[in-house]
Formats: C-alpha cells, sequence, structure tokens
C-alpha cells in the first residue's frame, strides 16, 4: 500500500509545482504589466527564480524526469528565502537594506489583502508549496527505488 502511495505522490506532485509557478509568474506579469505596479528588487531576484520553473517543470513533466526535484528546489528555495525576507521587510521586523536603497523600496504595499497578504507572501506561499510539492516527490521516487530494489 505504501508504495502505490508513494508512486501517486511522485506522478502527481510535478503538476502541483507546475500549476503554481505559472499561476505565480501570471499573478506577477498581471500586477506589473496590467495593474502597473513597479517591483522592487527584491521582487525581480523572486521573479528570477520563479519564472523558470515554469518551463522546468513542465519539461519535467513531459519527459518524465525522475531527476525533477533536483532541479527545482534549489530554485524554490531560495526564492521561499528571498520571499519571507521580503515579507519580514514589509512587517517592519527586518529594517530596510542596502538592495532596496534603489528605486521603489521594498516595504512599499501595493496590495495588501486581509490586512496582511502581500506579493512577497504571495510569492512565499508558491514557493512554499512547489518546495513541499518537490519534496514529496523526491521522498516519493527514495521510496519507490527502495521498494524496486526489494
Amino acid at each position: 500500500m505504501e508504495v502505490s502511495n508513494r508512486g501517486i505522490w511522485q506522478e502527481y506532485t510535478p503538476y502541483l509545482a507546475f500549476g503554481t509557478a505559472l499561476v505565480a509568474t501570471l499573478g506577477s506579469l498581471y500586477y506589473s504589466e496590467i495593474r502597473g505596479f513597479i517591483p522592487c528588487t527584491l521582487c525581480w531576484y523572486q521573479r528570477i527564480l520563479m519564472y523558470p520553473l515554469v518551463l522546468i517543470t513542465m519539461v519535467g513533466i513531459v519527459t518524465r524526469d525522475e531527476h525533477l526535484p533536483y532541479y527545482v528546489l534549489p530554485l524554490s528555495v531560495i526564492g521561499l528565502g528571498f520571499s519571507s525576507y521580503h515579507y519580514l521587510i514589509q512587517l517592519g521586523i527586518i529594517e530596510r537594506t542596502a538592495a532596496c536603497a534603489v528605486g521603489i523600496p521594498c516595504n512599499a504595499r501595493y496590495v495588501n489583502y486581509f490586512g496582511f497578504v502581500t506579493i512577497p507572501l504571495m510569492a512565499g506561499t508558491a514557493f512554499a508549496i512547489i518546495t513541499a510539492s518537490m519534496a514529496l516527490a523526491l521522498w516519493a521516487s527514495r521510496g519507490a527505488g527502495r521498494a524496486e530494489a526489494e
């Protein structure tokens, strides 16, 4: 029973990562290109890490690449770090840094849904979902490999 559950995780978590990366990418493009919000420096770093995930996960799904988590996890974990850092700056827990001194300030809040949901929180949530889904896929593939060895 456990092997089949692992197979389900291994099979479908890349689709979750792809869908999440696609929605996050389209959302960021909506905010900048349609709503006219100018991204700050930390937003650009998060975009640099998120946008390639759409293509990487799509190619991994099409080619059924069992190593997909190894390609995605570094980008998603680093992106989660940038998003968390950015959100802490917006909350005022961390002071603005030199990276945020030029151009649009990183503590600016273009959106503030429900009093706490900002763009960095949305990006961080997307990175967390992608990270968790790829970690599950990695766990499932390691378990499937052990089951085949037995």
